[in-house]
């Protein structure tokens, strides 16, 4: 009894040593990766300073330039996108991290129904930022929320799960290359997009991520944050009410809602997209010239 008693604590030991000696090696990683997202939180946690902040997933990444936005504000801006990050919870983690050291003067964010609809996992994508995990206790909230806060608790290695290969595989490949403070261009395409497709309505809601777009609102006004909602131009057809949540949301806060997608913004250009969701850098540049100015006419009427 006793050998299983010592064998069991020697297990246990080992186990602690090895995930927190792990933790710390993959921490080193994902500070020194080059990936596609590592670098851009880690830039937000730590040393964001710009007035203007564009924050959500892929679709902000790739669509909005802030050299021509700055020029035209006459503001320093900074791209914040996330790749696949996909909807509020993933926003609210990462605004709660800015606010703990800046506080910008415009946040502008990218929606997408992803941010209100209904799915079957929809913190996945939270797992992203789990290596900062203990560091804002609002934004471990979400955690909480999502039933992984104790398991990252427990264990540090486990907070690198999600990104551990794309971390690795970042200490050889650098993937921010051409960037311009955030933004990751997409080269031309092989192919344009050829059908615009018609898109359905959103049929269920879910109320927790409506919530969580209020929380987000909320906090924006608590810190005299100007924000803004925005979606930016897709490939496909939308009936008028294909945003009406977000846009009740944002009528109830009064918080400026720019709606590119239903006003059909460059569906007589397929040569502007990648692919039906995101432009490439062309039509991200023409976008950005035609979204700047608009932002510049709202903020001057809101001053």
């Amino acid at each position: 009894m006793k050998k299983f008693i010592a064998s069991l604590v020697f297990v246990l030991i080992g186990g602690f040593v090895v995930d927190r000696v792990g933790g710390m090696a993959m921490w080193w990683v994902n500070q020194h990766t080059r990936d596609i997202s590592g670098p851009k939180i880690k830039y937000l946690v730590n040393e964001v300073h710009e007035d203007v902040i564009l924050m959500g997933t892929s679709r902000c990444n790739l669509h909005y330039v802030p050299s021509i936005i700055s020029d035209t504000l006459g503001m320093s801006v900074y791209n914040g996108g996330i790749d696949a990050s996909n909807n509020i919870y993933a926003h609210y983690i990462m605004l709660c991290h800015i606010l703990a050291r800046h506080t910008p003067k415009v946040v502008c964010l990218e929606v997408m129904t992803t941010d209100f609809a209904e799915d079957r996992d929809p913190f996945k994508t939270v797992t992203f930022f789990a290596p900062y995990f203990g560091l804002n206790n609002r934004a471990d909230s979400v955690f909480m929320e999502a039933g992984t806060y104790w398991q990252y608790q427990f264990s540090h290695l486990y907070r690198y799960n999600a990104k551990a290969v794309s971390n690795i595989a970042g200490l050889a490949v650098n993937r921010q290359a051409g960037g311009d403070n955030g933004y990751i261009p997409h080269s031309r395409p092989a192919h344009f997009p050829k059908k615009c497709r018609a898109e359905g309505d959103v049929k269920r809601i879910d109320g927790n991520k409506v919530k969580y777009i209020h929380q987000f609102i909320r906090l924006c006004q608590q810190n005299r944050i100007r924000l803004v909602f925005v979606v930016s131009p897709y490939y496909s057809i939308v009936g008028s009410h294909h945003y009406d949540v977000l846009k009740q949301v944002a009528s109830e806060h009064n918080i400026p809602f720019f709606d590119y997608h239903t006003a059909g913004l460059y569906l007589d250009h397929p040569e502007y997209f990648w692919d039906e969701m995101h432009l490439w850098d062309k039509g991200a540049r023409r976008y950005s010239s035609v979204f700047a100015g608009d932002l510049k006419r709202v903020l001057q009427n809101i001053d």
